[in-house]
């Protein structure tokens, strides 16, 4: 079977591997404190124009998720999201059995905008007995989002504009953060993003890494006593130099981006194949992500040869899967795959 369900089906890029490999045998201090985390969180800095940030490499997304948001919310507040969001959706409760509710806000695509977010918080204000509620503490977004959509660098100045003038902090889950600054058409830099918000995350376990995701906190008031927050959410690992290695591996070169424009112009060539098909599609995603909405009779013949993520049901005759590229999808094979869906009924 072929494997289109994810992004993190293979291992790692071959480069990281033998960096890994190179660097085994070295004793390095642990807990994040050797010289490959210390260059690699430079070249982090260096690549977002923040040369204060703190730089903080945790093990996966969820794991990041929780300890971020845990380390910002006081213990009545909550985190204003996308309906449609990863913490809201896909990590079991993980923020709220953290001790924090998830308020969901009605999405576009799996976006929200700088209106939603004034709306709920003067809203909560409104309320004579507001004491009685949770709180709205900061705002979550994803880049991008689980749709595979990705917030302008216009909105995220709106987004990030409101959040400031509300006391909210901006966190933004990038966990696929190279498919949004590949699929952006050179509008996205990272830049972009670390000056339009108040800490975000890189992630590698989805873009080429075994695992691993770098925290860039560029307020310093969020990064007072983070380490702490980091080894009693499990988040501090003892060989921490594994996850400096392979961000140092991808950022010294320009590896990150070659595996994520990768990996979308992969997913261009479907998103083509199936619009010159006539197959619709759930929404207008520019990243790796990609979903289609077949006929049952459609995915029964597709799933004899590959393996898709089955997104949500249409109608009693119709689904829609998610499509996803990585750094490892072979052109040879999405070239099968164009000519299956040319083939469909």
């Amino acid at each position: 079977m072929i494997r289109f369900d994810s992004d993190y089906c293979e291992g790692a890029h071959p480069q990281v591997m033998q960096a890994l490999e190179r660097t085994n045998l070295e004793q390095t201090s642990g807990y994040g404190e050797d010289e490959h985390c210390r260059r690699a969180a430079e070249l982090i800095r260096r690549e977002c124009g923040c040369p204060d940030a703190q730089v903080h490499f945790l093990v996966g997304g969820t794991q990041t998720n929780m300890t971020v948001i845990a380390s910002i919310l006081r213990p009545y507040q909550g985190v204003l999201c996308a309906a449609g969001g990863h913490i809201a959706c896909h990590e079991t409760g993980a923020i709220e059995a953290a001790g924090h509710k998830v308020l969901p806000l009605t999405d576009k695509d799996g976006l929200i905008n700088a209106r939603q977010i004034v709306r709920e918080w003067e809203r909560h204000m409104a309320d004579a007995s507001r004491e009685h509620a949770v709180q709205p503490g900061m705002v979550y977004i994803s880049q991008s989002s689980e749709c595979g959509t990705i917030y302008s660098k216009r909105e995220l100045e709106l987004l990030y504009s409101a959040c400031r003038e509300l006391g909210l902090p901006l966190f933004i889950d990038g966990a696929r953060m190279g498919y949004a600054i590949a699929g952006s058409g050179g509008e996205l830099t990272l830049r972009d993003i670390a000056a339009n918000c108040d800490v975000f995350y890189i992630g590698g376990t989805k873009v080429g890494l075994l695992f691993g995701e770098a925290v860039v906190i560029t307020n310093s008031a969020l990064g007072r006593d983070f380490r702490y927050m980091m080894k009693q959410r499990g988040a501090m690992l003892a060989k921490g130099r594994l996850l400096g290695v392979q961000f140092e591996e991808v950022f010294a070169g320009g590896l990150y981006y070659e595996m994520s424009q990768h990996a979308v112009a992969q997913a261009i060539r479907i998103k083509s194949a199936l619009v010159k098909r006539g197959i619709p599609l759930f929404c207008n995603s520019p990243t790796n992500q990609q979903f289609a909405i077949f006929t049952h009779e459609q995915l029964k013949m597709l799933k004899e040869k590959y393996v898709f993520c089955h997104w949500q049901r249409v109608d009693e005759r119709r689904d829609v899967v998610r499509i996803c590229t990585s750094w490892a999808t072979r052109s040879e094979t999405v070239d099968e795959l164009i000519e299956d869906i040319g083939n469909l009924p």
